[in-house]
């Protein structure tokens, strides 16, 4: 019998749509895997933005927002499952002096390995409002699921790229940028991609 293929895993790596996927949420995108196993993946897309900054956001809650840095930052739509729910992608934030440096700061919070975390719980928005917390965020609602061997039947259909995950392309690069910085981290621009076979 051939041996089983061995299970991809693409966490930490950015998710690219070809051209042919015109899902209104995934047309263009760009979403961060922050877990990939053979049970499913979850990601954020990170070049969408919603109709509210974060200034807005944080009046929703009831917290004032004293970054300057993050007043005007746009909320992104992460994906669309539980759309009423806040996602904080940010870079990991070390426990502090005699804390046990292996514990995340925040009540609930996914380590990723490549250096960030995803917090879903209020109290990074609390440190972020109090001029604390992380210093690069993205915040989006919503986030992006597949199911057992969804993902991998998608890329099997020439729906996605994958390739690592660049902090820059996900913090510093301008959101209508994102798609075309990140296709250049293979090397590809998007006029290259077209919907025929043999032309890659």
């Amino acid at each position: 019998m051939p041996a089983a293929a061995e299970p991809i895993n693409l966490t930490h790596h950015f998710l690219i749509a070809m051209p042919g996927l015109q899902d209104e949420t995934f047309a263009r995108s760009v979403v961060y895997l922050c877990e990939h196993s053979t049970r499913g993946a979850l990601g954020l897309v990170i070049n969408k933005t919603s109709d509210i900054d974060l200034r807005k956001l944080f009046d929703k809650v009831d917290l004032p927002l004293t970054r300057p840095d993050l007043a005007s930052a746009p909320v992104f739509q992460g994906g669309p499952v539980q759309t009423e729910r806040g996602f904080v992608l940010h870079e990991a934030v070390l426990a502090g002096e005699g804390e046990a440096a292996a514990e995340p700061v925040y009540a609930s919070t996914m380590t990723i390995p490549g250096g960030l975390e995803m917090t879903t719980s209020k109290d990074v928005l609390e440190a972020i409002s109090s001029g604390g917390g992380p210093r690069k965020v993205l915040v989006s609602l919503g986030y992006s699921a597949w199911g057992e061997g969804q993902l991998e039947s998608e890329l099997a259909e020439n729906s996605w790229l994958t390739v690592g995950a660049d902090l820059d392309v996900i913090f510093d690069t301008p959101v209508d940028k994102r798609y075309e910085r990140a296709l250049s981290l293979l090397g590809l621009q998007a006029w290259m991609l077209t919907g025929q076979a043999g032309h890659a």
